[in-house]
Formats: structure tokens, sequence, C-alpha cells
């Protein structure tokens, strides 16, 4: 209820975090470490360590300078600075173990402590918490052996964002910063039990956060595979915090870990890593390993197409296709969200051969625009323009209907998926039709524009790096040879077929590659036919 303009629940917030910002006799007296140790459980990057001590931070594609004195930078995305000042990284100096890595560790928590707290990104509720969460995780790596000042100043910073931090809940983001700012405030509700406050406040809130995310099938709300794992992270570091203070874990927490992680398991390729789609990259298949075995087994494993998610997961033996057939996430989820409707990616064994172009989510403008746009997923494009508006922080104009089948027999697969995403603009809809054979040797495609109005469009397949493509039969075909032997061929009719350049976000760096595109005359049949079978 908003009351002569005002709304009482922003007026109880800023009322709150006006009393959490009070100078506090209490913190004069910040405990001089933690009362029970809180362990991060996640492994660090030692390569990226390294990167530190030469003060650099690389993170999802972008880069900014990061030592003692150059905490206030402008310029850069922000997804970057809320990273930096998150402290998450703290685990790529840890992975070093070196007195070089941990005295730069304190020298930067030192540093960020005099100058960097009126950036307004650090103080963010997910950065904070995620700040908290990382001092209490790796304070046995910077802060034990430092002296009684340090110690003192670090704890009574800890107490001061814990304060403040409870007083911002629930937090705004609808997305996966929530669970961060939850976990962070339960940590220092572990670490400093006198302040029972803070975990009351926390699980006030855990239980709403977790249904507004995770779906009822375990799909997470941003459709993300990185954001499914990323979540996973957050609900099973929750859960052992909890587990650790000795609390009753709720049942939702439960839930929602046993769930997520059978789509998770759903999300991967054969080589162990993260599928393509709506802002993710591959990420590091011992990182998931862990990530799910911490988890535990979960459930059944997620049906080849979960509701809520709205992917489709095709196998044929050693082949696997995955399929976007959903909807784009709702706003509050969408910040990272790709115009991929009706995308797939097509793995061989370990061998990653279709592919979307991954993502880089920190990089400049650009850069986003160009990995979040329909032209860089394996799937149709409408004179070049994408069947979702892209905009700094979600989607505009997107498909609302997206119309699935999919039947199984005999371990064949046939997959119908429709979407609406061109209706304004040009009044037309994208079909896709599928099918796998048994065998998953035979795969076949069929792409068609229903439109009054014949419009221009192009069929891409992206190919991964490691793959070589040359064509065969004057153009008519393209051969795909793959890393760990055999040869794949891709045929089409109703179209003229090219290969082009490309290129790979998928990994840790960019990587030039090429795309099969068929192009189909404006006024040609509205259709393009096309296969992928097994040579030899």
């Amino acid at each position: 209820m908003i009351m002569n303009g005002l709304d009482p629940r922003r007026w109880l917030k800023d009322a709150r975090l006006a009393m959490a910002r009070l100078p506090s006799f209490r913190l004069s007296r910040a405990p001089a470490a933690p009362a029970l140790p809180v362990r991060d459980p996640w492994p660090g990057d030692p390569a990226a360590g390294v990167r530190l001590l030469k003060g650099e931070f690389a993170y999802a594609g972008g880069v900014r300078p990061l030592q003692p004195g150059l905490w206030i930078i402008s310029g850069g995305s922000p997804l970057l600075h809320a990273e930096a000042h998150g402290f998450t990284w703290l685990r790529d100096l840890r992975a070093l173990g070196s007195d070089a890595a941990r005295l730069r560790a304190r020298a930067l928590v030192t540093d960020w402590i005099t100058s960097a707290s009126q950036d307004p990104i650090a103080n963010l509720p997910e950065v904070i918490g995620a700040r908290i969460a990382a001092w209490l995780g790796h304070y046995d790596f910077f802060a034990a052996s430092a002296d009684d000042a340090f110690r003192q100043r670090l704890m009574g910073r800890l107490i001061a964002d814990a304060r403040i931090l409870a007083a911002l809940l629930p937090p705004e983001a609808l997305d996966r910063r929530a669970l961060v700012a939850l976990k962070g405030l339960i940590a220092a509700a572990v670490a400093l039990p006198e302040h029972a406050f803070f975990l009351t406040r926390a699980l006030r809130f855990l239980p709403q956060v977790i249904s507004e995310q995770i779906l009822p099938d375990g799909s997470h709300a941003e459709r993300s595979p990185a954001a499914q794992l990323a979540a996973l992270q957050e609900l099973v570091e929750i859960r052992a915090l909890l587990q650790g203070a000795q609390v009753q874990l709720p049942a939702a927490l439960l839930g929602a870990i046993e769930k997520s992680t059978s789509v998770l398991r759903a999300m991967r390729h054969a080589d162990g890593a993260l599928a393509l789609f709506n802002g993710s990259k591959e990420g590091n298949p011992a990182l998931i390993d862990l990530v799910l075995s911490q988890a535990g087994r979960g459930s059944r494993a997620a049906s080849p197409g979960f509701a809520g998610g709205g992917f489709q997961r095709l196998q044929g033996r050693r082949t696997v296709m995955i399929v976007d057939c959903g909807a784009p996430p709702a706003p509050g989820f969408d910040r990272f969200a790709h115009a991929g409707t009706l995308s797939f990616e097509l793995s061989v064994g370990r061998d990653r051969v279709i592919v979307n172009c991954g993502a880089a989510p920190a990089a400049g403008p650009e850069w986003q625009d160009a990995a979040r746009a329909t032209a860089a997923h394996s799937t149709l494009v409408i004179a070049d323009t994408n069947s979702a508006e892209l905009r700094p922080d979600g989607l505009g104009r997107k498909p609302e209907k997206v119309i699935v089948e999919h039947q199984e027999a005999n371990g064949a697969h046939w997959l119908e998926v429709s979407h609406d995403g061109w209706l304004k603009p040009f009044g037309a809809l994208h079909r896709r039709r599928l099918y796998m054979a048994e065998s998953g040797e035979d795969i076949r495609g069929e792409d068609s524009v229903e439109a009054e109005t014949p419009q221009p469009f192009v069929v891409r397949f992206h190919l991964h790096p490691n793959v070589n493509a040359s064509f065969q039969q004057d153009a008519g075909a393209v051969l795909l040879r793959l890393p760990h032997g055999g040869g794949w061929r891709l045929r089409a009719e109703g179209a003229r077929m090219s290969l082009e350049e490309s290129v790979y976000l998928g990994g840790a760096e960019p990587h030039r590659t090429e795309q099969i595109v068929l192009t189909a005359a404006a006024d040609g049949p509205q259709i393009v036919k096309w296969a992928i079978t097994k040579v030899g």
C-alpha cells in the first residue's frame, strides 16, 4: 500500500538502514577473530591468482587493474566492479598458497577498508553478502596470522557490514544475487553467534527467495546453466553454514538442492562442462563435479524436457543435443538473457560440434550485445533482427509463446517447436523440427518462417573451435572433422551454404572459429531442410 506517495515498506527499510549505520558501542569491542570457523568450500584458480599478484583482475570477459591504491576506478563493467568488491577472488590467491599471495590479500583488504567503502556498487546487498562470506571463508588464509590491529579492524567492518545487510533485507534483486546476500548474513551469524538477529533475519526471507528462484522442476528462473550452477553453489553453502550452526534446515532449502542437482546434470555435455545459453560459459568441469558431489545425489535424472527451464535434451547413444525451447526469463531474471530462442548445441562424446557463441557479461557493451544477439546462436535469424530486444538490464520485445511437442519412441526423438518473437516486427513465426535417430548418428532438421510476406532469413550453425570444417561436393555439403576422430557431414536444401568467421566465448579466452550459414532467398520458399550424419 502506498499512502500519500510514501511506500511504508521503503520507509521501514530506510529507517532500519539509518539505525544500522549509527555508531555502536559494541563495534568498539569487536572480537579479534570469528567465534566459529566459516570455510569456503570451492577451489580457486592458481593462474588467476598469478594475475592478481601482477595487479590484474579478470572476470567473465572483463579485465581491470586491482592493487592497493586502485580500488576506486571509473569505467568498466558494473559486474566486474561488483565481483572485485565481493572478494570471491580470494580463492585464487589462496590456491597459490604462498606468502606473497597472503600478503597481497591482506594488503588489498586493508586498502579496501580504507578507500573503497563509498563506492555505491560495494554497498549493494549481494556485494556485501559476497564480501562477508569471502572474508570469513578465507580468514585463516589471510587474517589469522595478522596483527591485532588488522584483525580488530577487519572484524569491526564485518559486523558493520552485516548490520547494514540485515537492514537491506529483503533483497530487491530477484535473481541469484538475493541468495548471495542471504548467504553472507548467515555466514556472519555463524561466525558471530552473539548476533542472533542476523540469523533470524536471514531465515525469515530464505524460503521466499528460494521459491522465487527455483522453479517446481528444479530449474533456476534465469534459464541459464551458469545461473543453475551458481545458485546450487549458494544453496549448498547455505546448507553447510546452517549445519555448522546446528540450525534445523528449512524444507524448502533441502528440496531446492535436490531438484536443482538433477537439472544441472542435464545441462552438461559429456565433456563435463555447461551448455552455452543465457550468459553461460563452459565453466570448470572439476568445479561442477565438486558442486554436484557436495549437493548430493539428487532426485532421479531430469526428464528430456524440464517444463520450467524450457530446455529439451535429446540423446542418442554418444550424441547429445540440448535445445532452448522456452520463453525468455521473466523481468527481474533476464539481466543476462540472450535472444537465442530455439537455438541448440550438439556434442558427440567429449567433442562439442555445434555450439552457441557463449557470453562475455563483464566485457564492454559491444561484446555483451554481440554475444547476446540471435546471430550468435545456432538458430534462425530473420532480416538480421534479434528475436528479442536486447536492453542493458534485460529484454524488451521478446517471444511470448513458445510451443513445444517432443515425442520419443524406441530411442529416437522428434521435436517440433515454434516461437513468436518476430510476430510484431514481421508478422512471422519461426518453426523448427528436429529428429534424432536412436543411434545418434542421423540428425534431421527443418526451419521455416510462417509469414504472409516472405522474409529474408539465415540459419546459423556455429562450430566449436576444435572442429575442422571443409566443403564437399561443390559446396553442397560441409565435412566436419572432430578432435577425437570421426567425421560428420552437414547437408542442406532450400538455401545457399557458406562458411564464415565466428568467435567462441565459451572458454576462458575468446577463440576464432567458423560457422556454417544457410542463406534463404527472400522471395523463395520459406523453408530450409538440413541433415547432420556420421561419415563412415
